[in-house]
């Protein structure tokens, strides 16, 4: 296999339409591409794994050049794929393209997108996440029917999976260690041409993210508070326009 290898996995299912751009751009780059990901959607479910029950796998026709659709979590995804599934280690494991930003520390916590990548940063494999940014009435049409994409939003999408794929080709053979997530947040404006910018995670605080109803508590998504005032952050990136490329170092973590 001469051409270099790409594992690409996501939270939003094998089926999503973002996820099927972002092998295509990966395939276009270069890459052979193996695909591993959730059978359905699995947001918002950070760095789970699927202790308490098997998980199964079955080859899937597609993205990419080989692929299977898991029932599991991203973070089940990439751990049988490397442990299992694939021939050889991967030179660099890409998840998304997510519907929706993953910006700020929180959603980086709470993010099954970025989960995927830092599987791949535990097995000392370079490993990034990329995410395209979306206004609430666009992300809930795309939410409820995530296999296709909206004519207007093709363009922006396609040019943030290139960016992404080009990007992912420039971590091939670079040393990797410790865990270390290269963080990818596109404006859904997204061009060939669009500025990139290094940031930090933003800090918000959301407070409650449930309401009250008649069968206890349901989830409802806030824009949260921002509480640094920083202008660096990934959130105020993308109010600029930018892509926002943050390196979320968790090696780091409880250091002096």
């Amino acid at each position: 296999m001469d051409r270099p290898t790409i594992l690409l996995t996501n939270d939003d299912g094998i089926g999503a339409a973002f996820f099927h751009a972002l092998a295509l751009a990966c395939k276009e780059e270069g890459f052979y591409v193996w695909a591993a990901a959730p059978l359905g959607e699995r947001s918002w479910i950070g760095r789970a794994f699927s202790r308490h029950r098997s998980v199964q796998v079955n080859q899937a026709p597609g993205p990419g050049d080989q692929a299977w659709d898991i029932d599991g979590t991203p973070s089940d995804c990439v751990n049988i794929a490397l442990g299992h599934l694939l021939p050889k280690r991967p030179d660099v494991v890409l998840s998304g393209m997510n519907i929706g930003y993953n910006a700020s520390m929180p959603l980086g916590l709470s993010s099954g997108t970025l989960a995927g990548a830092i599987e791949g940063a535990t097995w000392g494999i370079p490993s990034a996440a990329c995410s395209l940014d979306l206004d609430q009435e666009t992300f809930e049409v795309i939410r409820h029917s995530n296999h296709l994409c909206p004519k207007s939003l093709q363009p922006g999408l396609q040019a943030a999976c290139r960016h992404a794929a080009k990007f992912a080709r420039q971590l091939v053979g670079v040393p990797h260690s410790g865990i270390t997530v290269h963080n990818l947040n596109y404006p859904a404006t997204t061009l060939a041409s669009t500025t990139v910018e290094r940031t930090v995670p933003a800090h918000l605080r959301f407070g409650t993210l449930f309401q009250p109803g008649n069968d206890g508590y349901t989830f409802r998504w806030n824009d949260g508070e921002e509480l640094s005032g920083r202008k660096d952050t990934d959130i105020a990136a993308l109010e600029r326009g930018s892509i926002s490329h943050s390196v979320l170092d968790f090696s780091s973590v409880g250091h002096r």
